[in-house]
């Protein structure tokens, strides 16, 4: 369960999916601190309406887990926030090319797709996680272009260490679908050709992730066991866990 201490969806103009995911329950009955970890969609589109209130965040660090064509095409988080920026590429197959016939289980697609981040994308899911388990880090913000799936994974794998149950999680994870209408319009706009056809990859439905968890743990033992396989530390963990959980 989560308790509501903090706005949770941040609600900036031209960014549509930037929210807090503090106030789950975690290790021992311990909640994820606010305002430590945000999720978002891609951050150049926060312009000067929003220039004060992403400010007043204090965010240090910014994960962008988008390739380098989409930082390029897009453009990232503008130099005057003085953030530590990090483009942080997630490998992934082009979902273009993964086949979505109809009639295709469409929660099983979508947890195939995070299960190939797992494996593909384990450099950046290391390296990500390393920066979030740093308080001097604090506060991150991890996102990709719609902040749905690369960043929904890091996310699902950061609050699973944190004890957070796979019920919140996909809970949290399925808020995203409610932002997507506006995001959605924006792009039919301005880039028509990255929705049409596409309209299958715009939704998350919560048993999505949950299978996505129950597969990692058939293939790893454990999400811990996951990660301390892709190379992060006992240490580590520990460390993320002393400054995102509470007291």
């Amino acid at each position: 369960m989560v308790a509501e201490q903090y706005s949770r969806n941040l609600g900036f103009s031209a960014t549509y999916n930037f929210r807090d995911v503090g106030g789950y329950r975690g290790l021992d009955g311990r909640r994820v601190r606010w305002r430590r970890l945000f999720r978002a969609d891609s951050l150049h589109r926060i312009g000067e309406e929003d220039a004060a209130a992403f400010t007043a965040l204090g965010v240090r660090t910014v994960i962008d887990l988008r390739r380098p064509t989409e930082v390029e095409r897009f453009g990232r988080v503008h130099d005057r926030y003085g953030v530590d920026y990090r483009n942080l590429v997630l490998k992934h197959i082009d979902w273009e090319e993964v086949e979505h016939p109809e009639g295709t289980a469409h929660e099983r697609w979508l947890a195939d797709r995070y299960l190939n981040f797992a494996e593909d994308g384990r450099e950046a899911i290391l390296d990500s996680l390393r920066l979030i388990a740093d308080p001097v880090a604090a506060p991150v913000v991890v996102h990709c272009m719609a902040g749905k799936d690369r960043t929904g994974t890091i996310c699902a794998l950061t609050l699973s260490l944190l004890g957070v149950s796979d019920e919140d999680i996909a809970a949290d994870y399925a808020l995203t679908t409610e932002a997507m209408a506006p995001l959605t319009a924006y792009l039919l706009k301005t880039s028509p050709e990255a929705v049409r056809g596409n309209e299958h990859m715009f939704d998350s439905p919560p048993a999505a992730m949950l299978m996505f968890l129950d597969d990692l743990r058939a293939l790893h033992g454990s999400v811990e066991g996951y990660v301390r396989e892709i190379g992060l530390t006992g240490t580590e963990i520990a460390a993320l866990r002393r400054h995102l959980l509470e007291d």
